[in-house]
């Protein structure tokens, strides 16, 4: 009975490991991604990252869904899943923007602030609502 647990904590350990990989891979191209628009093409900032989420979602989905938890969960109902992927993005999507909004349009910083919370903030509430709730 033991070996279950030591199991589940394996598993665990691997999905936090490959979303940690994907994850760092998109979270870079997201923020990188949403700096060099705002930046150099002088595109507003919240229109940047609304453009940049557009963009990566549907490579999140494809990534995550393949690679961070391709052992977790069912694998039925794939319309349930897609729709609470979309969710939990546009949630994540949401505290970017309120990043974006916060520090660069409020506070007026430059236009990198925003990228330490998106790294650094975002991914813990897109894994946990993604092994829990998108993928479990």
């Amino acid at each position: 009975m033991t070996a279950q647990p030591h199991q589940d904590r394996l598993k665990l350990l691997g999905q936090i490991i490959r979303f940690g990989m994907v994850g760092l891979l998109l979270t870079v191209l997201v923020a990188a991604a949403y700096w060099a628009v705002a930046e150099f093409l002088h595109v507003d900032p919240m229109l940047s990252m609304t453009g940049v989420y557009l963009i990566f979602t549907g490579v999140g989905y494809i990534l995550h869904s393949r690679v961070s938890f391709r052992d977790h969960g069912a694998r039925d109902q794939a319309h349930i899943r897609t729709v609470r992927f979309f969710i939990t993005n546009t949630l994540g999507f949401v505290s970017n923007q309120f990043f974006v909004w916060l520090l660069v349009k409020h506070l007026g910083g430059p236009t990198w602030w925003p990228v330490i919370p998106i790294i650094f903030v975002t991914p813990v509430l897109t894994f946990t609502l993604n092994r829990k709730w998108v993928f479990g």
